[in-house]
């Protein structure tokens, strides 16, 4: 078992369940909680280097320039609704990037 992928893998669906987490609990900690995960999954593939890399990065990237200003806009003002526009841009970019992760993992369980 490849322990580097469970970590990257374990972030990467953290991402998306924390997020999904705000959307049912809105509060501010929730999303800090989801943005600072969204961050540790960003940072963790950076190092990834496989054929869809370019496309994981990008769009761990568009989760967290969702997840961010969403919580600055809910420190700052009262807008919810936007906040919780932006956790679901987040949550879609996030169920895009596992879509990644699996045609990548069924990739090279072919090649095997």
């Amino acid at each position: 078992m490849n322990w580097g992928k469970v970590i990257y893998v374990f972030f990467a669906l953290m991402s998306l369940t924390t997020a999904a987490g705000f959307l049912y609990d809105k509060n501010e900690i929730a999303l800090f909680v989801a943005a600072s995960i969204n961050l540790v999954s960003t940072l963790l593939k950076i190092g990834i280097r496989n054929v869809l890399a370019a496309e994981l990065f990008a769009s761990s990237l568009v989760a967290d320039l969702h997840l961010i200003p969403a919580f600055v806009i809910l420190q700052t003002s009262t807008n919810d609704t936007f906040v919780y526009s932006l956790v679901i841009g987040a949550v879609i970019a996030n169920i895009f990037s596992l879509a990644l992760v699996l045609i990548e993992s069924s990739k090279t369980q072919e090649e095997f």
